[in-house]
């Protein structure tokens, strides 16, 4: 390598060396071990380098070799189903080279150099193409197939194009103009730090479905959005996660464990393997990227991490693919941030956080959208971002947790007391909210019923006046409210405990249809308008919560999807039936 320098000084992650010869965010090799690094600060001949690995050991006067490229992942065939770790080391390549340990200086291609991949080209030779065209497809996986697509900055006539079984780095297609003939491998190569452009963003107008009933028919989250989930230790803010992972219907998922514990990255490693994708029946790791950065790994990392996983995920979007993104969580990354900006001496920001927090979430949720790649044709992709946070105490005033909820649209706000009574997801009802409730009503209204957003005010409306009325339970007791209030907290209680909460681990409950879950909500509001005619009628809710079909209605998340047409039907004939005896029999009398 040309351009080399020294080391000056080591502080933790933060290397000083002396006449690199780099530039801004150029990619170096520091030490006899050759350590992978990042100029993120110049003055005069001395360079300021991120290490994004262990640099203990490291002393003045070891070379310092720069790359001349910022830090870049390798986009092609192959990324499905692989574990990188935060830039873009495939770790089960070096655990098989280095044992169970990362070796310090360890490197391996992204993306494997040997395989071959069947590549069919879509395009003839003498077709005009631009950048974002795609020239060809490969079957990377069984449920995904790749776009071989022009890269940013190449236009021309196609002077050569091939088929059949090539390897990542061979060249496909070689693309002519006035200036120069470019070669068109099967991959290439993208600055993490650079978003890929796009030609026109729309508005969110289609949910990203998720099977969990707290999410999809109360806090929406549209294809392309942005999500917080904010909550202290044990809430659940991984759980929700890994639901989302598995149940969402996004093409593909990233998910990006950012400096957390090992073992909730071994989960994933271990589950998903197993896991089936509920709409193809393959595995779901077919349609998925692994970025583990756990909390022992070298901080500075952490940082690169995210901006790995959102580049690749923009990449599939590219192709055409709706593409969710987990990173969990932003609080380790912006840690991260807090350190290397203590390491270069800034000047702090809040709580010792950079000044520039609140621009480096931006610029990262930013990233996200639902868009038209090129003017050419309609292929439309998306990448939705879901950061969880992890406030210290669970305290929503922390600056992550505020600088992110200015930037993102839905806020599930996790509840400690409500994972403490096994209440899961403990989305807390009454403090979450999705700013995508508006524009998603006419997708609602049109794919599942037009009184859609009736029951959800209505859900909605009961659970609110159910906390008003716990004030008054707590002073004058519960026999002291009339029957309309009693009602209230009755049905309140059924939306709790009948469809607010999902077991997980429950095969049949883990996952629920946006059908099934507006016909739960439908039971709901017809118990609710039947106990109020009884009450008018003169019966009590002591009364009407004792009828043989409420024990049925707390049973309707386990009835499998299926079935549940028939058990919809039966149940809503059952409530008129039993009901209509009652108030009937009240009026006879």
């Amino acid at each position: 390598m040309e351009n080399k320098g020294i080391i000056y000084s080591v502080s933790g992650p933060v290397v000083v060396a002396t006449d690199v010869n780099g530039k801004m965010f150029d990619v170096v090799r520091v030490g006899n071990l050759g350590l992978v690094g990042e100029i993120i600060k110049i003055v005069d001949n001395k360079s300021t380098i991120q290490v994004y690995e262990d640099t203990s050991g490291l002393k003045p006067g070891e070379p310092v070799y720069s790359t001349g490229k910022p830090l870049s992942v390798e986009l092609g065939p192959g990324l499905l189903k692989s574990i990188y770790d935060g830039i873009q080391r495939p770790l089960d390549v070096i655990k098989s080279e280095t044992g169970d340990f990362i070796v310090r200086g360890a490197s391996a291609p992204p993306l494997d150099e040997n395989k071959e991949w069947d590549f069919k080209p879509i395009l003839k030779e003498g077709d005009e193409v631009n950048q974002g065209y795609i020239i060809g497809e490969v079957q990377e996986t069984e449920l995904i197939v790749h776009k071989i697509m022009v890269p940013e900055g190449v236009k021309g006539i196609i002077k050569e194009i091939k088929e059949g079984k090539f390897k990542v780095s061979d060249t496909v297609c070689i693309i002519e103009n006035e200036k120069n003939d470019y070669e068109i491998k099967l991959k290439q190569i993208w600055p993490v730090r650079k978003a890929r452009r796009v030609f026109l963003k729309f508005a969110p107008e289609i949910p990203l479905i998720t099977g969990q009933r707290v999410i999809d028919s109360f806090f929406p989250v549209a294809k392309g959005g942005t999500v917080a989930v904010p909550g202290p230790f044990g809430s659940g803010k991984t759980v929700i996660q890994h639901q989302l992972s598995k149940w969402s219907d996004a093409d593909i998922t990233v998910y990006v464990g950012c400096g957390e514990r090992g073992n909730e990255m071994t989960e994933i490693l271990t589950t998903f393997p197993e896991l089936q994708d509920p709409k193809s029946g393959k595995p779901l790791m077919e349609k998925t990227i692994l970025i583990a950065n756990t909390s022992n790994m070298p901080v500075a990392a952490r940082e690169a991490s995210i901006y790995t996983g959102v580049t690749i995920a923009e990449y599939y979007r590219d192709m055409g693919y709706d593409v969710a993104l987990m990173a969990d969580s932003t609080s380790r990354w912006a840690e991260a941030l807090r350190e290397i900006s203590g390491r270069l001496e800034e000047m702090p920001g809040e709580e010792g956080y950079p000044a520039y927090l609140g621009r480096r979430i931006s610029e990262f949720y930013e990233r996200s959208g639902n868009a038209q790649i090129i003017p050419e044709d309609d292929r439309v992709g998306s990448v939705t971002l879901i950061g969880a946070v992890s406030p210290p105490g669970g305290d929503l005033s922390d600056p992550v947790v505020q600088n992110t909820l200015r930037v993102t649209r839905v806020f599930w706000a996790l509840d400690a007391s409500l994972a403490s009574r096994r209440h899961f997801p403990s989305i807390n009802w009454l403090n979450s909210y999705s700013l995508y409730l508006d524009s998603l009503s006419g997708w609602f209204k049109n794919n599942v019923d037009p009184k859609w957003m009736d029951v959800h005010s209505l859900m909605m409306s009961t659970l609110q006046k159910e906390a008003e009325l716990q004030e008054i339970v707590q002073l004058v007791g519960y026999d002291s409210l009339p029957e309309k209030q009693k009602n209230i907290l009755d049905i309140a209680r059924v939306i709790r405990e009948d469809f607010l909460q999902q077991n997980a681990f429950d095969d049949i409950d883990t996952y629920c249809s946006i059908k099934k879950q507006y016909e739960m909500l439908m039971i709901i509001k017809t118990l609710n308008d039947y106990q109020e005619k009884a009450i008018d009628s003169g019966r009590k809710v002591s009364q009407t919560s004792a009828l043989p079909v409420r024990a049925k209605i707390s049973r309707m998340k386990e009835v499998k999807e299926e079935d549940f047409e028939k058990f919809y039907n039966d149940i809503i004939k059952e409530i008129a039936d039993e009901y209509g005896t009652i108030i009937e029999g009240v009026q006879n009398v």
